[in-house]
């Protein structure tokens, strides 16, 4: 695989992704890239580097193999730069879930709340994800815009033939995207998540799934980084944070412990929210 982002792929950083998709015959290509493939690598403890099994043993560390050797993952990897790696979530927690990983061994067995104290690496990670998210915004529109009211008028002009300079704005999947991490990741090598809000997904299937991107155990990137006294790089606060009562990431609903009510509701909170 190329070691650049022109190289990588159909949908290796190119910013107007959004708006092509929207002019042109919907493409399949990203949708077989985040269709469940393969199961998540095994590393190899005779051939792997030492940082393979990272801390906590094969399973947490499996993340290395995509950083060390992204071209035996042609259906998990979309994007390959000199700084990062960037990959589907094999568990997705929402319709569109990205991981971005970076390839620096000097930083990616950190916790991101000390990795994201060195102002230069954070400046990097936060321009790499930025593109990311874009990636991520083009497939998302591709997905839903044609449910979408707020892209309705483009839908139209765009079926119209009305030049792509000329289309009025549609909806702005971009600004949807959440961007950040775990306060402790369950995976040894340091990963943003880059995802669409929704939950919608047959992966998220206990609390901590839940709880984990819709409280502040969630930290986004742009709040790094952290003052020494923030509350969030506290063990105890952020345990605390898995534990606490469901509620609805779009309307605000709270469903105490029931989180079979929780699905439930999740199912029309997406319908809606797709028709936004």
């Amino acid at each position: 695989m190329a070691e650049n982002a022109e190289d990588a792929g159909d949908f290796a950083g190119d910013e107007s992704a959004q708006e092509k998709q929207t002019t042109a015959p919907p493409r399949n290509a990203f949708t077989e890239l985040m269709a469940p493939k393969t199961k998540p690598p095994k590393p190899d403890a005779g051939k792997s580097s030492r940082s393979a099994t990272g801390k906590g043993g094969k399973w947490t560390g499996a993340l290395v193999e995509y950083i060390e050797h992204p071209e035996r993952f042609p259906r998990e990897v979309l994007r390959v730069t000199p700084n990062t790696v960037l990959i589907k979530d094999l568990y997705p927690k929402a319709t569109i879930h990205l991981l971005l990983l970076p390839r620096d061994p000097a930083h990616y067995l950190m916790n991101p709340r000390e990795a994201f104290d060195d102002v230069a690496f954070l400046s990097m990670m936060r321009n790499e994800a930025a593109s990311a998210a874009r990636i991520a915004a083009a497939e998302l529109s591709r997905q839903l815009s044609l449910f979408s009211a707020s892209s309705h008028a483009r839908n139209e002009a765009v079926d119209a033939g009305v030049p792509a300079a000329e289309l009025p704005p549609g909806r702005d999947f971009l600004s949807e995207m959440r961007i950040g991490v775990h306060a402790h990741p369950s995976m040894d090598h340091l990963h943003v998540h880059i995802f669409s809000p929704d939950m919608h997904s047959d992966k998220v299937k206990h609390y901590k799934h839940y709880n984990s991107f819709n409280t502040p155990f969630f930290i986004p990137l742009d709040d790094f980084p952290l003052a020494a006294d923030d509350e969030r790089r506290s063990t105890a606060f952020q345990n605390a944070n898995l534990k606490r009562d469901f509620v609805c990431w779009r309307c605000g609903k709270v469903f105490g412990n029931k989180f079979a009510e929780l699905k439930r509701h999740l199912e029309i909170e997406f319908e809606l929210w797709k028709k936004t």
